[in-house]
């Protein structure tokens, strides 16, 4: 029987509003690809990013376009060589991972030649807001052992204050989302620390970084908007001692399972991240968090609803997928 590929649009309401440095939305927008070959169908779901020149239309043109390729049954490296990296290749590429086990009848980390996943501890998010709402939030969670915060530039050391107080046994990130500039980093830096920040992620526009090689480090630095495959590395050495491996920016696990190889080679320290999406988007990054430093894939738990079957959340406690939700 023949291979058909097919790409929907779904919506998914967000919980409340989800903020960051660059803005603010209450729903989340996805893609998700189906592979269908005889009685199988792999799946795979991406979302699509704007501050990489994303659009959800482009992106959906951009599977389409890989059409007569993916039902010629073209294999992974053939995909990256095709498609560049980006959230329409993470959804092709992760399609194929899950049908490539549905025929095997395997695990996809059996076909990776990985152990057999465990559960994971997830950072959980709080957007950004007034110091008093985000305390208001941080009790909320207290919890939870592992806070991300994110953060925008004024104000902030105010709002890790408040979370710090308000969840004294937290670890914390902070997540600036580019908002900093080299003056403030080197102001909030030492404060941070002694706030008992874990790390701080991308506080620096990706292409205008370069100070942070010859600033002091008082709390480990991750990048994130600055690092998307393995070709990013020799660029951060010095100016970062962490990465943050997200699917849509490598462009499907593939390329995922490369970067942390080459990352521990380098001695970067690792989060695996997520953009807001469902269990379907959280469920290979769950197999690549196997080992992280970091994990941050609580994107169903900002959603409304999730999709079913989906991960099971035990607090922060991530569990394995299911086959039946992906691989």
């Amino acid at each position: 029987m023949a291979r058909r590929l097919e790409v929907s649009r779904e919506v998914w309401p967000i919980r409340g509003t989800f903020r960051i440095s660059r803005g603010s939305r209450t729903e989340a927008q996805v893609l998700v690809v189906r592979i269908r070959d005889g009685q199988f169908v792999g799946q795979g779901e991406c979302v699509p990013y704007a501050r990489y020149g994303e659009m959800i239309e482009r992106s959906e043109a951009s599977i389409n376009a890989m059409r007569a390729l993916v039902e010629s049954k073209c294999s992974r490296n053939q995909l990256a060589k095709a498609l560049a990296a980006g959230a329409a290749r993470n959804a092709i590429d992760c399609a194929l991972w899950d049908l490539e086990a549905k025929i095997a009848g395997k695990r996809v980390w059996e076909l990776a030649g990985l152990p057999a996943p465990s559960p994971v501890v997830t950072a959980y998010t709080l957007s950004v807001d007034t110091p008093e709402k985000m305390a208001q939030a941080a009790k909320a969670a207290a919890k939870r052992p592992l806070l991300k915060i994110k953060l925008t530039g004024e104000g902030d050391l105010a709002r890790v204050a408040a979370v710090r107080a308000a969840a004294p046994k937290s670890r914390l990130i902070v997540d600036a989302n580019e908002a900093w500039d080299i003056k403030t980093y080197r102001k909030f830096a030492p404060a941070l620390a002694t706030l008992g920040v874990d790390l701080i992620e991308q506080p620096l526009h990706a292409e205008r970084d370069g100070n942070l090689a010859g600033a002091e480090h008082p709390v480990p630095i991750c990048a994130d908007e600055a690092c998307h495959g393995t070709s990013s590395l020799k660029a951060l050495k010095g100016k970062y001692q962490a990465i943050n491996i997200k699917l849509d920016k490598t462009g499907g696990l593939t390329e995922a399972l490369k970067l942390r190889a080459a990352a521990r080679k380098a001695g970067f320290k690792i989060m695996v991240g997520c953009m807001v999406g469902t269990s379907l988007s959280m469920a290979p990054a769950h197999v690549l968090a196997q080992g992280a430093d970091w994990a941050d894939i609580d994107g169903p738990l900002l959603l409304d609803r999730d999709r079913e079957p989906g991960l099971v959340y035990k607090g922060s406690n991530v569990q394995p997928p299911a086959a039946k939700l992906w691989g």
